[in-house]
């Protein structure tokens, strides 16, 4: 039986989670710029795919050892935090130093550094809310990381174009050159993601277990951590099986959009003819825009997504989110103005909030506690793996089936949502049947 756990205030939550507004905030200028970072140093649209591989294959390996890891620390930082802190340091170099490449491999090797830091900081954040927080506030706690997040992902995605047309900083850089602009902004995201991942270390303590003693019995009986992984995957509870095709399909349609959208937006709604056009520039000046449009809707809506979420239930929220986000990508085949692109972020933005807390909450519920770090790492199995079959396959696909056309590539991440939103059917959410059963 899970113990019981005081419950925290809301300033104590969003303390708590607040780090995740820096990690973000790097994921985020990752996500908007790397694409075009690529295109910069001569990276063609088949190859993108594959340069991204990074960011999953880091994912896959660091964050299952990162939980099996913290979920046997405990010193002077506590579990969690010690975590955080490594990958806080580790992902502040990675982003000072990003904007420097000049060619497409040492970009890619800082990719791999950037996101297994940002890993290393990630896993445990979504492992410490379940240790602190009792399940009637696990949704509450979800939902802050995700209005964190929107926060983080709005002033990240906005800052170069900011920086551009407010401050006169050059936007271009020419061929081989990363601009101005986006080197400055990856500095401020360094300050960003450290100060706000030092901010949780500093103000959330963390519980140390109950019978420490048993915990050092329990810890030394370890079997190795390969096998530790391997059984838990065995021993994997029905609801995260359920949960785990959800999230395939969730990621791989966030993979989507996020290898094309900025590309799909210079080329195919800005009409820009090659890298080197002024339209070019403009089009993934506006896809940080939109980025950061989604990223605000996602901040805001998640101050109604408990609410929503005990109306309609967890899974009939997600499944909600799921479709706005399948119908706002696939419309954006229609689309030719930017404005009207700007209005499709709403649905995307929903879906965004709904990926990023939905399947937590639901998760934690299912999880044995000792084990929570490293079901939490093994989860993230099934949006890694996703990942590196868009990143190995799609670039074929784009290739040979959709013509390059990065706006096809989006549009299909749309109904890869679609998918998703009828497995949330499947799912069976049995920590919110405990909450229904005490309302009753």
């Amino acid at each position: 039986m899970e113990p019981q756990k005081p419950r925290m205030s809301l300033p104590g939550i969003v303390n708590m989670d607040f780090g995740f507004l820096g990690i973000q905030f790097g994921w985020t200028l990752q996500m908007a710029n790397m694409s075009a970072i690529y295109e910069y140093l001569g990276a063609d649209p088949g190859r993108i795919p594959i340069l991204w591989l990074a960011a999953p294959l880091t994912g896959l390996l660091v964050q299952p050892v990162i939980g099996h890891m913290s979920d046997r620390t405990w010193c002077g930082l506590g579990r969690r935090r010690p975590y955080f802190l490594t990958g806080a340091l580790l992902a502040t170099l990675a982003l000072i130093l990003m904007p420097y490449c000049t060619a497409l491999w040492t970009a890619a090797l800082l990719l791999w550094v950037m996101d297994a830091s940002v890993n290393v900081s990630m896993e445990p954040f979504r492992a410490f809310v379940a240790d602190l927080l009792p399940e009637k506030q696990r949704t509450t706690g979800y939902a802050v990381q995700s209005l964190l997040i929107g926060l983080g992902s709005v002033v990240a995605a906005v800052l170069p174009w900011v920086l551009t047309n407010v401050f006169g900083v050059a936007g271009h850089g020419g061929e081989g050159k990363i601009p101005d602009a986006v080197r400055i902004s990856f500095h401020v995201g360094a300050v960003a993601f450290f100060g706000a991942v030092m901010w949780t270390v500093f103000t959330t303590r963390e519980r140390p277990p109950e019978d420490m003693e048993a915990f050092r019995r329990w810890k030394a009986k370890s079997r190795g951590m390969g096998r530790e992984i391997v059984s838990a995957l065995k021993e994997m509870p029905a609801t995260m099986r359920q949960l785990a095709w959800v999230q395939v399909f969730s990621w791989m349609g966030l993979f989507c959009f996020f290898l094309y959208f900025p590309v799909a937006v210079a080329h195919n709604v800005f009409g820009a003819p090659d890298r080197q056009s002024p339209l070019y520039l403009a089009g993934i000046e506006w896809a940080g825009i939109c980025t950061a449009a989604y990223s605000l809707v996602c901040f805001v809506f998640s101050f109604f997504l408990p609410g929503l979420a005990m109306r309609f239930s967890r899974k009939g929220a997600h499944i909600l989110c799921l479709l706005f986000g399948a119908a706002a990508l696939i419309s954006m085949l229609f689309v030719t103005d930017k404005y009207v692109l700007l209005l499709l972020m709403v649905g995307m933005g929903l879906a965004w909030t709904g990926i990023l807390s939905l399947p937590y909450a639901i998760l934690a519920g299912a999880l044995p506690e000792e084990k929570m770090g490293v079901y939490m790492g093994i989860f993230n199995f099934f949006i890694t793996i996703p990942e590196i079959l868009i990143s190995l396959g799609f670039g074929w696909v784009m290739s040979n089936l959709l013509g390059d056309d990065r706006l096809l590539g989006v549009a299909a991440g749309g109904v890869l949502f679609f998918v998703a939103a009828l497995l949330v059917l499947r799912v069976k959410d049995v920590g919110f049947v405990k909450i229904a059963k005490e309302r009753a």
